[in-house]
């Protein structure tokens, strides 16, 4: 996933060094030599990340941070921090500004990789949220983006998971009486004890015995209510290349042992105030979002939405240069659904495919009823790989199971799909609808329940 970075810093040797390892990765890199100037760049461009120095002249980077934060403009961007400071004070300070997260020079490559990882795919869900927020028109994205401000972190509701009774309770020592904490020594019961619970923060250590961590934090985001759950790793210096993994895998945040009590509160209530504001903004836009945009039968967002997104989030790709992929689905043999079992069935095939569709596509894809039995999905900074993992796991979560439809009598239902790719600044909405219009029914010709990419 490429993105915009700014790098602030009154050195120019430091940012030449951090310039080259980011656009080695194929990051568009912007630099700025003092604060105020930084502020300037972000006001006048879209920025996805900004990498900020804290010791600098006249403004320091916990300034330029604060007033980041406290501009409506600029709150939503991801701030990474690097210092030369070490003391656990300093930290706690940057993250007490707003900063999302920091690193202590000499900069660590793989460290700096996969937080800017992390952050970037931060940012490309909130921005996505913003956008549907913004199409709706209705939505009232002042009223949420103000709602920031009144959102604290006070009790929130932790799930510790460590095999080592005695390091957990320290864990909990150092965040109650602020927070309700729960301790699980059993990581193989991890999927029990988050189902029906409402933790907004899981704590997981690296060091559990006999159970592989990042398994307990791929389980944990197996379940529809907890997929977006911040995890926090809790690891020592040696596991850094399982972190770096896990970062990669979708896990929030880690704190090295020996845990700093003030730190860790600090990361805490920056991962639960986050949380309770991503809650907040999606509510707004489930609560506002008006009826002439949504489909009554399957809930998703209709034709008339999607005409609209599409065309502003093409414009959007173009514009910064970012992958993007389309893919329009049609349920096999629908016709023959209705005219034998009749049209409540019909419905009832119509509103399961929709429920599994959800289930089955990432946070940043945007799922339409595009008319009929024919649905499409918008998929932003996807490329062909990822595309074509989305699409394969909705083909296969659509055939695997039978419908349960209320008829006594399960039904086999399968669905065709095709697939285009955002290729060139001369690319449409129309062109791409007729791209993978056209890869639909290639699929349908080849023996439907599979998906095609058009050959453009």
């Amino acid at each position: 996933m490429t993105a915009r970075v700014l790098i602030v810093d009154d050195i120019p040797t430091n940012v030449r060094l951090l310039e080259a390892r980011l656009t080695a990765e194929y990051y568009d890199v912007v630099t700025a030599s003092s604060g105020p100037q930084a502020l300037a760049i972000c006001e006048s461009q879209d920025i996805d990340i900004i990498l900020l120095d804290v010791m600098m002249p006249d403004m320091d980077g916990f300034e330029v941070c604060r007033r980041l934060k406290a501009n409506p403009k600029t709150h939503h961007v991801p701030v990474l921090m690097i210092t030369a400071l070490d003391q656990p004070s300093d930290r706690v300070k940057g993250l007490e500004v707003g900063a999302d997260d920091f690193l202590t020079k000499p900069v660590d490559d793989m460290q700096l990789m996969a937080r800017v990882k992390s952050l970037v795919r931060l940012k490309s869900l909130t921005d996505e949220l913003r956008a549907r927020a913004m199409t709706g028109q209705q939505i009232a994205i002042e009223d949420a983006l103000r709602s920031m401000d009144k959102i604290t972190a006070k009790g929130g509701s932790i799930l510790v998971v460590d095999t080592d009774q005695r390091h957990a309770e320290r864990i909990k020592s150092y965040l109650t009486p602020e927070h309700d904490v729960d301790i699980l020594t059993q990581p193989a019961d991890a999927v029990f004890q988050v189902t029906g619970a409402h933790y907004e923060l899981a704590l997981v250590a690296m060091a559990l015995t006999d159970f592989d961590p990042l398994r307990v934090c791929s389980q944990i985001r197996t379940l529809e209510h907890t997929r977006n759950l911040p995890i926090i790793l809790v690891a020592d210096e040696s596991d850094k290349p399982k972190v770096v993994r896990a970062l990669d895998l979708g896990v929030n945040d880690f704190i090295t042992r020996p845990v700093e009590r003030n730190e860790l509160a600090a990361r805490v209530r920056t991962q639960i105030r986050r949380q309770r504001y991503a809650l907040e903004l999606r509510q707004s836009v489930n609560n506002t979002m008006a009826l002439a945009v949504t489909d009554d039968m399957t809930g998703l967002y209709n034709r008339r939405y999607f005409d609209r997104h599409l065309g502003v989030m093409l414009g959007k790709a173009q514009s910064q240069d970012r992958d993007m992929a389309l893919m329009i689905l049609d349920i096999d043999h629908f016709k023959s659904v209705n005219d034998s079992w009749g049209h409540d069935i019909g419905d009832a095939v119509l509103k399961e495919f929709a429920a599994r569709l959800k289930r089955n596509i990432r946070g940043v894809d945007l799922a339409c009823r595009f008319g009929g039995e024919e649905f499409v999905v918008l998929m932003p900074d996807t490329d062909f790989r990822q595309a074509e993992m989305v699409a394969e796991r909705v083909r296969q979560s659509i055939s695997d199971r039978a419908f349960e439809v209320g008829n006594g009598r399960p039904l086999s239902v399968t669905v065709s799909a095709g697939v285009t790719l955002n290729e060139s600044k001369a690319d449409t909405p129309e062109s791409l609808i007729k791209r993978a219009d056209v890869a639909l029914y290639r699929a349908k010709r080849e023996g439907r329940n599979r998906v095609v990419f058009d050959a453009a």
